[in-house]
């Protein structure tokens, strides 16, 4: 868990310039807290806990303004910058190395 914590760490390092300390990121990145809180619900998820992983996914979206469902495949080096409005749907598979930015929504099935 805490290599995963360092690798996001290092992504967010690498894809935004303004990022100024390991300090900054912990206190100021939504993306970061989103992505942290969805890896958690991810696993209780795939243990069919019940309930649990929508809820920290709901509480996820109150502070952070980013929308994960629990079931959403996610690779590694996934960053959000500016993350307001992003919703990631449950069906969605998001690859490894991927940078997204606001207002983005991934898996939906609308008509």
């Amino acid at each position: 868990m805490f290599g995963a914590i360092r690798e996001q760490f290092e992504t967010i390092f690498q894809e935004d310039p303004a990022a100024k300390s390991v300090v900054e990121i912990f206190l100021c990145y939504p993306g970061f807290h989103a992505i942290l809180l969805h890896r958690f619900a991810h696993k209780l998820y795939k243990w069919r806990v019940p309930l649990l992983p929508r809820v920290i996914s709901q509480v996820s979206r109150l502070f952070t303004g980013i929308e994960i469902h629990p079931g959403a495949r996610i690779g590694r080096r996934f960053f959000i910058d500016h993350g307001m409005g992003v919703v990631i749907g449950e069906t969605t598979e998001i690859g490894d190395n991927v940078l997204l930015y606001q207002g983005v929504t991934l898996g939906g099935t609308g008509n």
